[in-house]
């Protein structure tokens, strides 16, 4: 099975929500949020932690995670901005067979807090 390594950047609600799911799953989106964006650099999920979830949150969280690839080739990345912040579009709809496609844990590799 071929997998592909992805990236997203959570503040410690979600990542809370990711323990309770034995970092196996992503929680399902709010209601005014409908899609689901994971990224395919660490370099752009660190600096949206850093950047957007920090000042917001006071925290940011960077996860890496495989996805199963024959998943994935039902949709497109979509550029956010330039070549290298590249994101996948997942409908709110969808989260449910994503977080089945996912293969092993969601680990967190890089965590920021507004103190550092």
């Amino acid at each position: 099975m071929e997998t592909i390594t992805l990236w997203r950047p959570v503040g410690p609600a979600e990542l809370d929500l990711i323990k309770q799911s034995g970092m196996k799953a992503f929680p399902p989106r709010l209601p005014d949020q409908p899609i689901f964006y994971p990224v395919l650099s660490e370099d752009y999920a660190i600096r949206i932690a850093r950047d957007w979830n920090v000042n917001r949150d006071g925290a940011g969280y960077v996860t890496r995670f495989q996805v199963v690839t024959n998943f994935l080739a039902a949709y497109t990345p979509h550029e956010a901005g330039g070549q290298a912040l590249k994101e996948y579009w997942i409908p709110a709809e969808d989260l449910e067979k994503f977080n089945g496609a996912i293969v092993g844990e969601i680990v967190v590799t890089r965590a920021f807090e507004r103190d550092q």
